[in-house]
């Protein structure tokens, strides 16, 4: 019997289009019965649309439903899919933290716009993982929402689905990697592990030969060391690259955004978040899936890099694939917080998804990595605990944010901050 997939916030539309394509381009999947589910109706109608010319275009026999009722999609589910947002808004996140002297790269997974964020979104993720508990205790949860190590943290700790949190910086980086070198793609391979956007690389192999050398070599040519100023930085003072983009990767650590000089030295001015930009790029995604849903060209579906449709393969099938993931370090990286959330190497089967230990990451790697970490692990007591003060705690504890304010500083834009979500914490304490 072909498998049930729910897509919880399918308004996403850049996740929601990918992953139907995806789907529509593996035949062990393009016949699922897909269940497509999200609080904007009108969105979820486009998005419905699109996938049911998508899958009539490749010749599927998929059931496509769309729903705005939770439990009613995740029922008797074997994979959820979660790409949601709670209450998201560029003036809150970014604006307010920028007016303080804290310029965020995106802040949505680290910062003080990435606390505030887990504060919104985490609870109603352990909620929907609840309801899969409850109608679709078979399933497995792929979750794409960020504050990635935050969410997966937080749902592990009280509910018993299976989880998996994915993300594409592993295999987008190993493609960049590639690109440095000169080296086709196939040709490289990667052990990599740490913590969601802050991995590092603790092999990169051309042939099976170590290919760090040429890659240093790559990093000495001003053109190309331009093109990912932060990362190779990183790499020239602490041996190792990292998953992250320059751009995300310059909020995670204190060395890149506490001025304007070393901003523009690394190139981050040129490439600074924008509301309207954001906007723009948002619009012009929702337009871009209402013209090929509702116009008479087709589709023309590929697959895209990302690991859920491959993991959902693998699961159906039998046929074993490696990816990187998010789960709960109990003993997969001794280095680092035993039940904080890692990013590790998973083998995928037919029996489901099976971490694999790595040992010790280098220990410059790994005091990044638990910089970060005690951010995440604050932030996830205040959710749990529903605490107004372990939430200013984890903002306070940010390396950006310890770096450009003082204590009373970060304690008025939290308390700005935090007044202009107005009920919508109401539950903290």
């Amino acid at each position: 019997m072909p498998p049930k997939i729910s897509l919880i916030g399918a308004g996403s539309v850049v996740f929601a289009r990918r992953l139907l394509q995806d789907v529509a381009c593996t035949p062990s999947l393009k016949d699922s019965h897909i269940s497509l589910m999200d609080v904007d109706a009108e969105r979820l109608q486009v998005i419905g649309d699109f996938a049911k010319k998508l899958f009539a275009e490749v010749g599927s026999e998929a059931k496509i439903e769309t729903s705005t009722d939770r439990r009613e999609s995740l029922t008797d589910a074997d994979y959820v899919l979660t790409t949601i947002r709670v209450g998201d808004t560029f003036e809150r996140d970014i604006d307010i933290p920028r007016k303080y002297g804290i310029d965020q790269a995106v802040g949505d997974t680290v910062g003080p716009g990435g606390v505030f964020k887990a504060l919104r979104t985490v609870p109603v993720l352990i909620d929907i993982a609840h309801d899969i508990d409850d109608v679709a205790p078979n399933a497995t949860l792929l979750n794409y929402t960020n504050p990635m190590a935050m969410a997966c943290w937080g749902i592990t700790s009280e509910a018993d689905v299976p989880t998996i949190g994915l993300c594409h910086s592993v295999q987008r980086t190993t493609q960049d990697l590639a690109d440095y070198i000169g080296a086709p793609q196939n040709e490289v391979s990667a052990w990599v592990a740490g913590i969601n956007h802050l991995a590092w690389f603790m092999r990169f192999e051309r042939k099976g030969e170590d290919a760090y050398p040429a890659l240093r070599d790559a990093m000495n040519n001003p053109e190309i060391f331009a093109l990912d100023t932060v990362r190779f930085e990183v790499m020239k003072h602490f041996g190792y690259f990292v998953t992250e983009s320059t751009r995300h990767m310059s909020e995670y650590v204190p060395y890149f955004r506490t001025d304007e000089a070393v901003m523009d030295e690394f190139r981050l001015n040129e490439i600074r978040q924008d509301l309207q930009r954001r906007v723009k790029r948002v619009d012009d995604h929702l337009t871009q899936l209402e013209g090929d849903a509702y116009s008479d060209d087709p589709i023309s579906p590929s697959r895209s890099d990302e690991y859920a449709c491959r993991i959902m393969e693998a699961m159906e099938t039998g046929e074993k694939i490696v990816i990187n993931g998010n789960v709960p370090n109990d003993g997969l990286i001794d280095n680092l917080p035993f039940g904080s959330c890692v990013e590790v190497p998973i083998l995928i089967d037919e029996l489901g998804f099976h971490p694999m230990p790595v040992g010790e990451l280098p220990p410059q790697c790994a005091s990044l990595s638990r910089a970060n970490i005690a951010v995440q692990e604050m932030g996830v007591i205040a959710v749990l605990e529903r605490s107004r003060e372990a939430a200013f705690h984890a903002v306070a504890l940010d390396p950006l944010t310890g770096a450009v304010l003082s204590l009373d500083q970060i304690r008025a834009m939290y308390d700005e901050m935090w007044e202009a979500h107005g009920d919508e914490l109401a539950d903290y304490e």
